[in-house]
């Protein structure tokens, strides 16, 4: 199974709040998921991010890839480092290239 940490909406129109939760890639945005690390509250000054660094560093352990914007709330947090986000960059420029060889 391919899970992904991503944002599931919450909160009353024009008033957002967000839950960084672990899901299956193919479920939608505010559907199921298997379990919920953190929230992201943008409408705070200044705003609110609170992540359960165990878990996400388990879940990223684990092989869970983190959307762009969870991406960019776990650097910010300090739980991904921005060696390992290089890295990461490198390695799938690495993959694309494989399956272009390979196609050719």
């Amino acid at each position: 199974m391919a899970t992904r940490i991503r944002l599931k909406r919450m909160g009353a129109k024009k008033n957002p709040f967000y839950r960084l939760v672990v899901a299956d890639s193919r479920s939608p945005r505010d559907g199921r998921f298997i379990e919920e690390i953190g929230y992201y509250d943008p409408t705070k000054e200044p705003t609110v991010v609170k992540i359960n660094e165990e878990r996400a560093a388990y879940w990223l352990g684990t092989g869970a890839q983190p959307s762009d914007t969870a991406r960019a709330l776990l650097k910010k947090a300090g739980i991904i480092s921005k060696k390992q986000v290089k890295a990461e960059e490198v390695q799938e420029v690495q993959e694309v290239e494989e399956v272009q060889e390979v196609s050719e």
